[in-house]
């Protein structure tokens, strides 16, 4: 992305090395130091010192190459990209995963910080479908700013025997959308309720118990999309969710998929939903009433025991939520439900990721079935929608959330975004419509586009 002056505020990237599975592994060499507290000079690539706020970081952070991973106060911000690793098909999991530790392996790492996410770190974003046409990705960045529990540090990557080039961050404003429209997708929403009804039709012959079917809608505008600010206005709307921005695939997901530290997981599943009309604290009570219902507690069964018959196998202990809770968000309520597990020896994020994938929450149940359905009825190719993202670490540590309330962005002025519902045999499609949009107004909200929602 261009600024006013028709520079990118990044004066210098590094070309990016590209490895797909079978190539030679590079070799990187890693550091990771704390930059909190008196700093006396900046540190690279920081040329006016380092950000004293969150909106000075984001106008100092390069359009093109922006990779994060953030929750509140806390979380990852990567800039630069040293190496970005591929993966398409059946294989796309288990061909990261082998490639990622081959890197992790020949890396060599200097981190006295020793936090989650500091050392070598990856920001990945997965197909949810192996036809897919969308690539899997793993991106290593230049540089990687971190936060958590109060301390900042950073994370410098380079990669041994490339032609050395410095980074350089420079201010420049963020760029409002600039005359934002949207229209229908793929899947437009009469193309979505027919859909709908073609799945309760499935469901009531008795071939599946719940299928997952999701829609698109296109934003274009006048000037390019400014990721920066739009990562930044979701985060502040959705301080609860994770905000996330991997290869031009951003969002807000609620959905924690899976994160791994040493020998324990946790999962967050939610399924059922409520949407807000004005206040989500007043709302709470209507909310229960409504989730506790036939519909949304099946729903909601379904995802936990997806989860639970995917997961135990890979956990010498599991522990799921009897019940599940309310998650309240400022448009919609959500059933939720956590899972904690102890993982068996031997098992990265990535491969459990792979066993888990995808949930009933996304999918349906059973999951084949519903997979096969999915297909059938939406005709589309969902790209990442609804496929892990997140980041991973050398030790195969991390978080992977569920690609939703999220956009894929196509070209520098174009964003694919997206939304879906739980359909059950007793779903109404207008409803299953009406939910679909209040699932895409964070996205249209950051886009300057929420007026328009009732136009797809």
């Amino acid at each position: 992305m261009k600024d006013v002056n028709g520079e990118t505020n990044a004066e210098t990237l590094a070309e990016t090395l590209t490895v797909r599975p079978g190539d030679a592994a590079p070799t990187l060499s890693v550091r990771s130091w704390f930059v909190d507290g008196v700093t006396p000079e900046a540190p690279a690539p920081f040329v006016g010192g380092l950000p004293a706020t969150s909106m000075e970081f984001l106008t100092q952070l390069p359009t093109d190459t922006l990779a994060c991973w953030v929750r509140g106060n806390s979380g990852l911000v990567g800039f630069g990209r040293a190496v970005r690793i591929r993966a398409r098909g059946a294989n796309r999991f288990s061909d990261l995963s082998t490639v990622w530790r081959s890197i992790s392996d020949n890396a060599t790492v200097d981190n006295p910080v020793r936090l989650p996410g500091s050392g070598l770190v990856g920001f990945t974003t997965i197909a949810f479908a192996e036809g897919s046409q969308a690539e899997s990705v793993i991106d290593i960045p230049q540089f990687i700013m971190g936060r958590r529990d109060g301390r900042v540090w950073l994370t410098a990557v380079n990669v041994t025997g490339a032609p050395h080039t410095e980074l350089k961050l420079r201010d420049a404003a963020l760029q409002a959308p600039r005359d934002p429209r949207v229209h229908d997708g793929n899947v437009s929403g009469k193309r979505y309720t027919r859909a709908v009804t073609q799945a309760i039709e499935i469901m009531q012959s008795g071939r599946a118990s719940k299928i997952v079917v999701a829609r698109d809608a296109v934003v274009e505008t006048s000037n390019d999309i400014d990721v920066r600010a739009l990562v930044g206005a979701l985060n502040r709307s959705y301080p609860s969710t994770w905000t996330f921005c991997v290869a031009g695939m951003m969002g807000a997901t609620p959905e924690l998929l899976i994160s791994r530290s040493g020998d324990r997981v946790e999962s967050r599943v939610l399924a059922g939903t409520y949407r807000v009309a004005h206040d989500p604290r007043s709302e709470l009570a209507a909310a229960r009433a409504q989730l506790g219902g036939a519909k949304d507690a099946a729903e909601h069964r379904y995802a936990i025991d997806s989860l639970a018959q995917t997961l135990s196998p890979l956990c010498s202990e599991l522990e799921v939520d009897p019940e599940p809770h309310l998650l309240a968000l400022s448009n919609v309520i959500h059933l939720a439900s956590d899972a904690h597990g102890v993982v068996k020896p031997g098992h990265t994020l990535l491969d459990v990721a792979q066993a888990v994938h995808p949930t009933a929450a996304v999918g349906g149940a059973p999951r084949e079935a519903a997979w096969e359905h999915i297909a059938h009825v939406e005709k589309t190719d969902r790209g990442r929608y609804a496929g892990p993202v997140g980041w991973i670490d050398g030790n195969g540590d991390g978080q992977l959330g569920i690609a939703l309330r999220c956009g894929q962005l196509e070209s520098r002025n174009r964003i694919r975004l997206w939304a879906g519902c739980g359909i059950m045999p007793d779903s109404d499609p207008a409803s299953e419509l009406a939910e679909t949009r209040a699932k895409l107004t964070p996205m249209m909200t950051a886009l300057g586009v929420a007026h328009l929602i009732d136009q797809v």
